[in-house]
């Protein structure tokens, strides 16, 4: 499903307006793409907006406290990538409804604490592998061979803003255990998931089943070509009911 008319988007479900728009990252990734995925979308809607670069050291907490900072200010509206999408959901189901206005979950990668199979921890595992024994630059370089450019220009960007604390960084994501369905399932807030129909570390059907399991959801779906011709469709897709 590509962007011409296929989202099944809809109202907010009644939640407040958000406060701030507090946009986390994927894993090994950083602000500078999330702000390209949801400053546009946010900035269209009028929406107060921050984008947290994560601490290599530290990423699940930093990605907590920014988004335990921002509640100050009113409710949040928790738009995450990949990793940041399970975190924004994980702290949602622990805070007071009233906190929240709404998560957007884009490109999550895996459903429940088992991830012996999951794509994207094995990749960023073996990356940090890489890196412990090669160092930075011939790892980005096989990176850059083997990706579409605009992927290799982020990740060649963001990886050398958090080296030498990125192997540390992605065996974190490596660790992380995925929300559990029963998570999903009693998920008070409105959650908006937007799935890449063809991204093989990011399977579209893990998007489909959180979708599916979330009682307020709702569900787009995007090609990798359209998300790196514009990465703004992401907050597109995902705010557009905020009108």
């Amino acid at each position: 499903m590509g962007t011409g008319g296929t989202a099944t988007l809809g109202p907010m479900f009644d939640s407040p307006r958000p406060a701030v728009v507090v946009a986390l990252p994927g894993t090994g990734s950083d602000a500078h793409f999330a702000r390209r995925a949801f400053g546009p979308a946010s900035a269209a809607a009028g929406l107060d907006f921050v984008a947290v670069d994560p601490d290599p050291d530290a990423v699940i907490e930093s990605y907590r406290t920014a988004l335990d900072d921002a509640a100050v200010r009113g409710p949040v509206l928790a738009a995450g990538i990949s990793l940041g999408a399970a975190v924004a959901v994980e702290w949602a189901a622990g805070r007071d409804p009233a906190d929240i206005s709404g998560i957007v979950a884009a490109l999550p990668a895996w459903t429940g604490p088992d991830t012996a199979d999951c794509p994207a921890t094995l990749s960023a595992a073996a990356t940090a592998a890489q890196l412990r024994a090669e160092g930075l630059e011939p790892v980005l370089a096989r990176m850059r061979a083997s990706s579409p450019t605009w992927l290799a220009d982020a990740l060649t960007r963001s990886w050398r803003s958090q080296w030498p604390g990125l192997p540390g960084a992605l065996e974190e994501a490596a660790q992380y255990k995925w929300p559990e369905p029963a998570l999903l399932d009693a998920l008070a807030v409105p959650l908006a998931v937007v799935a890449a129909a063809d991204d093989p570390v990011h399977p579209a059907i893990v998007g489909r089943e959180w979708a599916r399991r979330a009682p307020r959801s709702a569900l787009a779906e995007v090609t990798l070509a359209e998300l790196g011709a514009d990465p703004a469709v992401l907050g597109r897709l995902a705010l557009r009911h905020l009108g």
